[in-house]
C-alpha cells in the first residue's frame, strides 16, 4: 500500500518513536493523525506535520471512539494504524518493601495491551467498510509495538514484558482473522532505542547498556522504528509476524 494521501493514525505519536513515525508518513504524503495522552505534544507533531493533534486515553474505549470519529470527519477512513502508545514500568513481583504492585500490573497491561486491542478493532471496524486499494484487495495495515522485553524480560519487567508479549502473541491470530477483509497484522519489537527514557541515564550506564549490543554498538534510532513501520506498510507480503529490530541484542537478567 502507497501512504501518499492515505489518512494514517500514529498513537504515542507526541514523542519518540511514534513522534519519529507520523513525521516520516508525513513526508511520505500522509495525512498524519497524531492521538497521545499529551494533548499539547499531539498537537504540536500534528501542527509541525500538517495533521491533526488530538488527545487520547487508547485504555478507554470511550476515547478511543471519539478521536477515530474524528478522524474520519476531518481526514477521511483511516488506512494504517500503527500503536507506540505505550508505558514502561519496573516492579518486582515480590518488592523488599513488602507493598505488591498489582495495580501497576494492571495499569501496564491495559495501557500497553488492551489499548493496543482497542484501537486495532476500531480500525478493524472501519476498514471493513473500506474498499480495497489495490489488486490483492488491500483494505489497509495495522502494526503494533512489542518489545524484545517479550522474549528477553529482565527482573522486575513481568508486567511490561506481559504486555508486550500479549501484543506479539495476538500478531498472528488478528492478521489471520482480519485477512478476510484485507488488513495486515505485523509487530515490530524494538531493542535499546535512544528514548527521552534512555536519555536521561548517565553516560556510564547508556554505554554498559551499548555494550551488550552485537552490531552496530549503539542505541537504536527513532527514525529506524519509523522506517521499517512505513516499510511494513508498503510490503504487501508482510503479515502476521514480529519482527526483532535489536542490533542482535539479547538482554541480560539484570
Amino acid at each position: 500500500m502507497q501512504i501518499n494521501q492515505v489518512p494514517v493514525i500514529i498513537t504515542g505519536g507526541g514523542s519518540g518513536l511514534g513522534e519519529a513515525t507520523a513525521r516520516t508518513f508525513a513526508v511520505a504524503g500522509a495525512k498524519v493523525a497524531v492521538f497521545d495522552r499529551n494533548g499539547d505534544a499531539a498537537k504540536r507533531v500534528a501542527r509541525e506535520t500538517g495533521g491533526i493533534g488530538l488527545e487520547v486515553d487508547v485504555s478507554s474505549k470511550e476515547s478511543v471512539a471519539a478521536a477515530f470519529k474524528t478522524v474520519r470527519q476531518n481526514l477521511g477512513l483511516p488506512r494504517v494504524l500503527v500503536n507506540c502508545a505505550g508505558i514502561g514500568t519496573a516492579n518486582r513481583i515480590l518488592p523488599r518493601d513488602g507493598d505488591l504492585p498489582i495495580d501497576e500490573f494492571v495499569k501496564t497491561l491495559n495501557v500497553n495491551l488492551t489499548g493496543s486491542y482497542i484501537t486495532m478493532s476500531y480500525a478493524a471496524q472501519l476498514l471493513s467498510e473500506a474498499t480495497p486499494v489495490n489488486d490483492d484487495g488491500e483494505r489497509g495495515v495495522i502494526i503494533n509495538t512489542s518489545s524484545v522485553g517479550y522474549e528477553d524480560g529482565q527482573i522486575g519487567q513481568c508486567a511490561y514484558a506481559a504486555s508486550k508479549g500479549g501484543i506479539a502473541s495476538m500478531t498472528l491470530p488478528a492478521a489471520r482473522e482480519l485477512a478476510r477483509i484485507g488488513v495486515r497484522v505485523m509487530a515490530i519489537a524494538p531493542g535499546l532505542f535512544s528514548t527521552a527514557m534512555t536519555d536521561t541515564l548517565p553516560e556510564e550506564a547508556r554505554q554498559a547498556i551499548q555494550a551488550n549490543i552485537p552490531f552496530p554498538k549503539r542505541l537504536g534510532k527513532a527514525q529506524e522504528y519509523a522506517d521499517l513501520a512505513h516499510h511494513i506498510v508498503e510490503n504487501t507480503m508482510l503479515n502476521g509476524t514480529v519482527i526483532r529490530l535489536d542490533g542482535a541484542v539479547r538482554l541480560q537478567a539484570r
